[in-house]
């Protein structure tokens, strides 16, 4: 597979003005509950309508989907709005039974594209067809296995593919439910430049109160399009309540992102340095987390020594930590002097954590 302009065709036939918004509930609960999300997003932004169907948990014993009669709600919906609409499929039998109902994208999850063997069953099931299918990304931060799903599809003949970038799962406790590893979905963008990558703000964040910066620095990435989880009345949702949004304030999230539309050389130009810029600003934040993470370990540290009276500077094993840092550094061409002044930095601030340490065992 390799990159062409022909792989965005189908998003460029839609005309937008502003990304692709693909917007609903997390699961279709019941048909009132459907038709009436769909009717508040038919005069928004929004140009397909989105329902989990079959839901697959991480635990048994959890709402799991209503199954295939939510597709007769879509397909009333669409119906009633004139909104394409779209859901997940895990296996051939989904397959079977979107089509019938006449949905028109299909998206793979997180936990179906781990599965080479699943993708490619799905992928049979599909062969040739002109129907759009998204796959997001896998739960673990693979690219290779990610990019592995759509050049499965596309050896299948579907032609028109886009890829959902959800984030990753860790076992870290972060502010996101799923890190976004914004560095992976802009690999693939390199790799892809023209395969439609929409951004999946609702489980990356796990929580309503973010989607809108996610949603910016995807913008900002060259995104093509967002993919927000809407609710009527979201506290009450049957499934991952937490991170959905009303119409409403998708309607004011969409006016209050800053979407660049400039053409010509000059706008080319400023479009990368954003682009650039926001890659730099998503490092940086990072940065900041992993020097927190390592202050904790410091932390950690001087508790252990003043527990045992062991002296805070420990000069070998500055010493060592410095000369596998400088070569370290050389490797990514960075310079001695520039490693010396950002570990120093470092290693004084971790003394400085241990010595607070000290101070409050000894108090």
């Amino acid at each position: 597979m390799e990159n062409k302009k022909e792989l965005r065709n189908w998003l460029d036939a839609f005309n937008l003005d502003h990304p692709l918004v693909i917007a609903g509930p997390c699961s279709a609960e019941t048909e009132e509950q459907v038709l009436k999300i769909a009717h508040e997003l038919k005069d928004t932004d929004a140009t397909v309508f989105r329902a989990g169907i079959w839901k697959p948990r991480t635990r048994p014993g959890m709402f799991e989907g209503v199954g295939a009669l939510g597709l007769k709600w879509m397909q009333k919906a669409k119906e009633e709005t004139g909104m394409l609409t779209t859901t997940e499929v895990a296996n051939p039998n989904h397959v079977e039974l979107a089509l019938k109902h006449d949905i028109d994208i299909l998206w793979i999850g997180a936990r179906t594209t781990v599965s080479p063997f699943n993708i490619q069953e799905i992928a049979e099931a599909l062969k040739g067809t002109d129907k759009v299918v998204l796959i997001k990304n896998p739960v673990n931060p693979d690219l290779a296995l990610w990019l592995g799903a759509v050049e499965r599809f596309y050896t299948q003949d579907v032609k028109n593919l886009g890829v959902i970038h959800r984030g990753f799962s860790t076992y870290e406790k972060t502010k996101y439910r799923n890190n976004p590893e914004w560095q992976l979905a802009v690999d693939l963008q390199n790799k892809f430049p023209d395969l439609p990558l929409i951004l999946d703000p609702s489980h990356i964040a796990g929580r309503r109160d973010i989607i809108f910066d996610l949603c910016q620095t995807g913008l900002d990435l060259n995104y093509d399009g967002i993919m927000v989880e809407t609710h009527y009345d979201p506290d009450n949702a049957w499934s991952d309540a937490k991170q959905q949004i009303t119409p409403s304030t998708l309607v004011q999230i969409m006016k209050d992102l800053k979407i660049r539309k400039e053409e010509g050389t000059a706008a080319e130009f400023n479009n990368k340095l954003n682009t650039l810029r926001t890659q730099i600003d998503v490092v940086d934040h990072q940065l900041i987390e992993s020097l927190g993470k390592r202050m904790k370990i410091a932390d950690a540290i001087g508790e252990l020594k003043t527990q045992n009276n062991v002296a805070i500077l420990q000069s070998k094993r500055w010493n060592e930590i410095l000369g596998a840092m400088i070569l370290e550094g050389e490797q990514h061409n960075l310079s001695e002097e520039f490693i010396l002044r950002v570990f120093k930095a470092i290693h004084q601030e971790s003394i400085n954590h241990q010595k607070k340490i000290s101070r409050m065992e000894e108090a």
